[in-house]
């Protein structure tokens, strides 16, 4: 990750060096023109009215007057900095977590000895036949289970369903043969496992499955033999 080098101190432009020396020379020349001008007026009324004391408030009037000038000047280039000032970087927020099925199987076989199955073992791989989770559920049935663990875009077809069942009943000796998929299953795909007896558990159906609010497979289908 590249970290951006930071400009030391020594290497930033004394902006406030400089403001303050503008500043004050404005000041200066600011003020000796009103006392210039203060002191004609001075002069002029003492020598009319030799009225010093309303010379000397003159003055000191000037004077404020000056300042006030002064310290305007610096808030009113104090803003115009800030708001030339470059906004903070935003920060990007992190992107969202999606839970997904990382290892669909053995969720399934832990879903099964979760509901009272027995002798469930993972056996998907080279070879499996279309068989990843078998078991025996809770009234005796032989579970026969494949798994599918898709994204949300890549539906399971009637080809993969097929090949289910071809082996599951003839091969795998199901009483009860389901595939389930983290997606859906397009419409061929499920009218091929109705017309088979074989049971679609589609994301939907698998999250209820899984916190309780949905029935276990073997429960969704009747106590009889099925097959192609």
């Amino acid at each position: 990750m590249a970290i951006s080098a930071r400009r030391s101190r020594t290497d930033r432009p004394n902006r406030r060096a400089g403001f303050s020396l503008r500043e004050t020379t404005f000041g200066f020349g600011l003020v000796a023109i009103l006392l210039c001008g203060t002191g004609v007026m001075a002069r002029a009324a003492v020598g009319d009215s030799a009225d010093v004391p309303a010379a000397v408030l003159a003055v000191a009037g000037t004077l404020a007057v000056a300042l006030s000038l002064v310290r305007a000047a610096r808030r009113r280039r104090g803003t115009v900095a800030a708001l030339v000032e470059p906004p903070a970087p935003l920060v990007e927020p992190e992107p969202p977590v999606y839970v997904d099925y990382t290892a669909l199987e053995q969720a399934v076989a832990d879903l099964c000895v979760r509901d009272g199955c027995t002798d469930v073992e993972v056996v998907g791989g080279a070879g499996d036949l279309g068989a990843d989770v078998v078991a025996t559920a809770p009234d005796g049935r032989r579970v026969v289970v494949q798994c599918k663990a898709y994204g949300p875009d890549n539906k399971v077809g009637s080809q993969d369903v097929q090949r289910f069942g071809g082996t599951c009943f003839a091969v795998h000796e199901a009483h009860v043969a389901a595939v389930v998929t983290t997606s859906e299953f397009t419409e061929p795909a499920a009218d091929y496992a109705a017309q088979c007896g074989i049971l679609c558990v589609d994301r939907q159906a698998l999250d209820a499955w899984t916190d309780g609010t949905g029935p276990a497979p073997w429960l969704q289908v009747p106590l009889q033999e099925a097959g192609c």
